[in-house]
């Protein structure tokens, strides 16, 4: 079997890595950092909103069985994505809606979905504020934070 990779950020990444982790074709998800200037950074580290990563969630997928526009979707509908660098209570750069691609492909889908949700008026005259670029390297956020809301023997952290 051929996997795939693709890595979004939607505010708080454990409501993101949970969203994904309903979806049939998902293999696997880990949470992390992307985004930023830091090399290693800790999420102390991101949290100071200096380093510049985002929350963001790797999602391993076999695109025989869930399509990358099935993940866009996904992203696109479990968050707001005209909010600036927040979502709900948490503020700050890492909390940023951003859909890192890793192909030329991903970018074209990416670019296509963000102009059809914008044409559609589903956020009347709010303007998209999600971000499309580029993946550049993932960093694994600290083991506590893995799959955080099933430890935890939560669905949701949405207020």
């Amino acid at each position: 079997m051929k996997t795939e990779k693709a890595t979004f950020a939607a505010g708080c990444f454990w409501g993101v890595e949970a969203a994904f982790r309903q979806i049939k074709g998902v293999k696997s998800t880990q949470v992390g950092y992307m985004g930023g200037s830091m090399k290693n950074p800790t999420y102390e580290d991101v949290c100071t909103d200096r380093t510049g990563h985002a929350e963001a969630v790797e999602v391993t997928f076999d695109p025989k069985k869930v399509s990358y526009e099935k993940l866009l979707d996904v992203f696109w509908n479990n968050h707001d994505p005209t909010q600036m660098n927040r979502q709900g209570p948490d503020t700050g750069t890492q909390y940023r809606s951003v859909i890192f691609y890793r192909n030329s492909k991903q970018k074209t889908a990416a670019e296509k979905s963000k102009l059809q949700l914008q044409k559609s008026l589903k956020y009347k005259n709010r303007k998209i504020a999600t971000e499309i670029i580029q993946a550049t390297d993932f960093y694994r956020a600290e083991e506590y934070h893995q799959q955080y809301l099933e430890k935890k023997g939560l669905s949701t952290c949405r207020m």
